[in-house]
């Protein structure tokens, strides 16, 4: 199944369930977190649908998760990568955490305020429907409510500042993230993963070739942080971001960036950059 977080016409947000040609059922959960909370999550969703109701068509998808909990990602996890930027290979995952308040929709405008350097990371993310804490691969395994897409959307300027890449990892609203949640029992596989910027491909990438699957990736983080139904975790990019380029290439103001998983669905998000702030600051 695929699962949604709707706006709704009363400035509010509902979880929803895609029944097919652009149509959701609302869910009783203010968004997928909270259903993904519910310990019974999948009966109620099927009760949802015993009960019938109305559809909801042209829908308003707002963040995926809106109240997250624990956002982290792993940074330097695809080969290819890695070798544009001139690393060797991990012995330990790179991760990093942003806060919910990055998050938007799959289709909201993304504005960059006090960055010059706005680069693109297309990733898949997991989304935890269990609870864990020093979880084995199998247990992390079976922990996976979903998968869904992000993208990492990062202010270089900002990340070079310092050894530490959260300041530029973290400015609000801009890591799009849906549109919907795929249920792990319907994934098949590995994913591709592909990035455009104005239509041209700039990444593509099999999370085939991840140094550290979703599996082990949660399983290594719960080693240290408990993680809770609704926390999402995001997998790293293939090659091809603005950085590695020759010369390096950023995001102007009036683009537009696509990220798209085969099976999930795609992003699209236009940007407006505003003027950057003073160097001294």
């Amino acid at each position: 199944m695929k699962l949604a977080t709707l706006r709704t016409a009363g400035g509010g947000t509902t979880a929803a369930l895609a029944t097919g040609s652009d149509s959701y059922l609302a869910l009783p959960g203010t968004d997928v977190g909270a259903l993904l909370a519910q310990p019974q999550w999948r009966t109620i969703v099927e009760k949802a649908v015993a009960a019938g109701g109305n559809a909801i068509t042209d829908p308003d998808f707002a963040p995926l998760l809106p109240r997250a909990g624990k956002v982290i990602c792993c940074g330097l996890n695809y080969g290819d990568h890695i070798q544009e930027m001139g690393r060797d290979l991990p012995e330990f995952p790179t991760l990093f955490a942003k806060y919910a308040d990055t998050l938007i929709g799959p289709a909201d405008t993304i504005h960059v305020h006090g960055s010059a350097k706005v680069d693109w990371e297309a990733e898949l993310a997991v989304v935890v429907g269990s609870e864990l804490f020093r979880a084995d691969e199998d247990q992390a395994r079976k922990a996976i409510a979903g998968y869904t897409i992000a993208n990492d959307v990062s202010m270089r300027d900002w990340q070079s500042r310092t050894l530490q890449w959260f300041q530029g990892k973290a400015f609000d609203r801009t890591t799009p993230v849906g549109p919907v949640m795929l249920t792990a029992d319907e994934a098949d596989g590995d994913f591709e993963v592909r990035g455009y910027v104005n239509g041209e491909l700039v990444q593509h990438g099999n999370t085939s070739t991840l140094v550290f699957g979703p599996a082990k990736l949660l399983s290594y983080i719960s080693q240290f942080t408990t993680l809770r139904p609704g926390d999402l975790v995001l997998t790293g990019t293939p090659g091809g971001v603005g950085m590695g380029m020759t010369p390096p290439r950023f995001l102007n103001d009036g683009d537009v960036l696509t990220t798209e998983i085969d099976g999930i669905g795609r992003l699209e998000n236009h940007f407006r950059i505003h003027a950057p702030v003073p160097a001294n600051v």
